[in-house]
């Protein structure tokens, strides 16, 4: 696009990142529809063929669609439109108001990920207002309801319902893109894999008693006591997957010394090994704990919920190797039984689509590179890769201004916002992706 036309759909992002934040869409109850009409009618109106398709009327899913003049490949811009909840007495600004404050724009959902949605479509429809069609393939905007409590009427729903519809080749989602500064060089991070979920839950036993009198029975919580003393000591060894030497290459570090590594990144700033030391592994993390339903009764059992979280290409051996290496002989003290096994979802990172936006990445901001990441938690992105297993589906809305570091904390937090200068880069970004991938 012309640098008038940049900057015009620049600020078309903006005006409907604001409309997008006024619609409560907090999940549940969701209540999307109004939203995403409010997009179908933007989209429409630029020449795309648009369907609301849904399991519930009031929480339909958006396609819309711009067929190219030959066949070809089709790249999916994915977003969700429902957020978590906010309360606005920890807020500077109205949640669900838009505001413009400081070169921000605040709101729930401005990162997650209404601004994302804001983004896509803006640029979407910027270039099929200015009379782009694609050269071969076809553009499709995606916009999904229910991601926060899992997809089960947003992605999960659409992928097995109308596979056809929204079936695509290459597919940028949320889960990389927040740029952060390591060895001298900006970096940004292109998700390609998300880990997979093993939660179990640990259980001690005992004897009921009276608890005024403490030695009567077992005390199966104080049972848990050594137990949470190793979980709070270490994790689980780090593990070689492909994926974590991907990473550690592109950042100039031996992947065959992963220890090494992490020292490096906790020595250059420590934030780096909270964020990053996470993909090394299987990692444990007790959240909830449960024991005697009465106050003034010993209880005979005690359970431990814990939330553990496993890269691609590992799973339930991965993690009981960990279980021996964190909880050693303490096994013998308890039950240990899985209540859920996702394994974790990827794509190649050695793709036309990676050097792509590498190549876009340093001519847009010289100096730069991008790196292969794996999240820790999970998005939308795994329906896709499990419903079209040869899709390359990355993570990716490219942020500047607004680092790695400085989003992080706001997501699901207060006071939620994005810098206006990354909200128009990545619309550029998404502009100039689609006409060099589709032509």
């Amino acid at each position: 696009m012309s640098a008038t036309a940049t900057e015009t759909a620049a600020q078309e992002a903006v005006e409907l990142l604001r409309s997008l934040i006024r619609f409560n869409t907090v999940n549940p109850p969701g209540n999307e529809r109004p939203a995403q009409e409010h997009l179908a009618a933007h989209l429409e109106a630029a020449g795309f063929e648009c369907e609301l398709l849904g399991a519930e009327p009031g929480r339909p899913n958006l396609v819309a669609r711009l067929r190219g003049a030959a066949d070809g490949p089709t790249l999916c811009y994915l977003g969700h439109v429902d957020t978590v909840l906010a309360d606005a007495a920890d807020w500077s600004h109205d949640p669900f108001g838009g505001d413009l404050a400081d070169g921000f724009l605040w709101g729930r959902g401005a990162l997650d990920m209404k601004s994302q949605v804001a983004a896509e479509v803006a640029a979407a429809a910027a270039l099929a207002r200015d009379g782009w069609r694609p050269a071969r393939g076809e553009l499709l905007v995606v916009a999904v309801v229910d991601e926060e409590t899992g997809g089960s009427l947003g992605a999960q729903w659409i992928t097995e319902t109308h596979p056809e519809t929204v079936r695509c080749d290459l597919l940028i989602n949320e889960g990389g893109g927040a740029a952060f500064d390591y060895g001298g060089q900006r970096r940004y991070g292109v998700c390609c894999a998300e880990k997979g979920v093993f939660r179990f839950t640990v259980t001690t036993d005992g004897v009921a008693g009276h608890a005024s009198m403490p030695s009567m029975g077992q005390n199966a919580l104080l049972k848990m006591a050594p137990l949470l003393e190793r979980f709070a000591a270490r994790q689980p060894s780090y593990s070689a997957t492909d994926e974590l030497h991907a990473f550690l290459a592109a950042l100039g570090e031996d992947p065959a010394d992963a220890a090494a590594a992490v020292a490096r990144l906790r020595e250059a700033d420590p934030r780096l090994a909270v964020m990053f030391e996470p993909l090394f592994g299987v990692t444990f993390t007790p959240t909830r704990i449960r024991a005697s339903e009465k106050i003034n009764v010993i209880p005979s059992t005690a359970e431990l919920r814990v939330d553990c979280r496993v890269p691609p290409g590992l799973g339930e051996e991965q993690v009981r190797g960990g279980l021996d290496e964190v909880l050693g002989s303490q096994q013998e003290d308890c039950r240990i039984e899985f209540t859920e096994r996702v394994s974790g979802n990827a794509s190649p990172s050695d793709t036309p689509l990676m050097a792509t936006i590498a190549e876009w990445v340093a001519e847009h901001d010289p100096g730069a590179g991008v790196v292969p990441v794996v999240l820790p938690g999970f998005t939308d992105s795994r329906h896709f890769r499990e419903a079209f297993p040869d899709c390359v589906a990355y993570g990716f809305f490219p942020q500047r201004a607004q680092t790695l570091f400085d989003s992080a904390p706001l997501i699901h937090g207060a006071d939620e916002r994005i810098d206006l200068r990354d909200l128009a880069f990545a619309t550029e970004f998404y502009a100039d992706l689609a006409v060099r991938v589709l032509g």
